[in-house]
């Protein structure tokens, strides 16, 4: 079965929060905050807009300054597009592609050395990503007035502090229970 689309409906919500976005924007939201938990490239993304704006979900304008660069709006379409998306109810747990798992996995012997070895380096790369992410939120949350302007948005990001804090508590405990 082939897997359904979600990348328009990441651009429709960047659209619907941002209008007058530029492609290169929203590529730059990839690298930021919603990349946090969701990739695209740029090759991704502007062939996504081609066929959203073909189906009338954004319309494109450009400026008498830049004519090359587009700045998107959501249509009355793109508009009720993303709130029956944002409708529908979440029934899948997300599956990840996660190395660490995979490969602890496939070892079998408690005494092997690259339970060790990974143990350390996943807890270095999860300290460098929690580090990361206290900071993102202490940027851009500052006050609760900020909170409560993108709530969901803060909600996202303290799940992945507390999901980060929780996997390096699990990683501590195997650690003393291996040695």
């Amino acid at each position: 079965m082939p897997k359904k689309r979600i990348l328009p409906y990441i651009i429709l919500g960047i659209i619907n929060d941002r209008p007058g976005v530029t492609g290169r924007e929203i590529t730059t939201e990839f690298n930021t905050e919603i990349g946090d938990f969701w990739k695209a490239s740029h090759s991704q993304i502007y062939p996504e807009l081609s066929r959203m704006n073909a189906d009338g979900w954004v319309a494109a304008s450009t400026s008498k300054d830049n004519a090359k660069e587009k700045y998107y709006s959501l249509t009355d379409e793109g508009k009720r597009v993303l709130e029956e998306w944002l409708d529908q109810l979440v029934d899948t747990l997300p599956i990840h592609e996660d190395m660490f798992s995979l490969k602890m996995y496939f070892i079998n012997d408690r005494k092997d050395k690259r339970v060790k070895e990974l143990i350390d380096q996943q807890t270095a790369l999860l300290q460098k990503q929690l580090a990361y992410l206290k900071q993102r939120q202490q940027l851009v949350f500052p006050n609760p007035s900020s909170i409560d302007a993108h709530f969901g948005h803060y909600l996202i990001l303290s799940r992945g502090i507390s999901r980060t804090e929780g996997q390096l508590d699990w990683l501590a405990t195997i650690k003393k229970d291996i040695q």
